[in-house]
């Protein structure tokens, strides 16, 4: 199974589009995900919600609104509050991990296929099949 990250953003438009893919394709949620990061002591987060692929399809889709958070234990943003709603309106539970910042990487890509490691190695997605 191909597992492939979909950027959207990070403005309040990107966020609205990624909380109504959730909602539309409730059957389909893998998970939803928090991934917090620091640089230049910077807290934020991006939020992710993972699908289970589409039937026939073997592509799992990551759709990702990245870095445009602020941690939410440090500073409570109106953005979190919207994505910890629909967690709770569908009942499913945010999954937090700790990983480095994309602005580490000189390609996003390279910062995808990190997450796609340490996503893997924590079994919150398949291995490659």
């Amino acid at each position: 199974m191909i597992q492939k990250f979909i950027h959207l953003g990070e403005g309040f438009n990107d966020l609205y589009e990624l909380l109504e893919l959730a909602k539309s394709n409730q059957s389909r949620i893998h998970m939803l995900l928090r991934l917090d990061s620091v640089y230049d002591s910077i807290e934020r987060s991006s939020i992710v919600v993972i699908l289970q692929p589409a039937s026939p399809g073997k592509m799992m889709p990551l759709y990702l609104c990245l870095e445009g958070i602020p941690q939410p234990e440090k500073k409570p943003s109106e953005r979190y509050r919207l994505f910890d709603q629909v967690a709770s309106d569908l009942n499913k539970p945010i999954h937090a991990l700790q990983v480095k910042s994309a602005k580490e990487f000189k390609e996003l890509e390279l910062y995808y296929q990190y997450l796609i490691g340490v996503l893997r190695m924590n079994r919150y997605i398949p291995p490659l099949q």
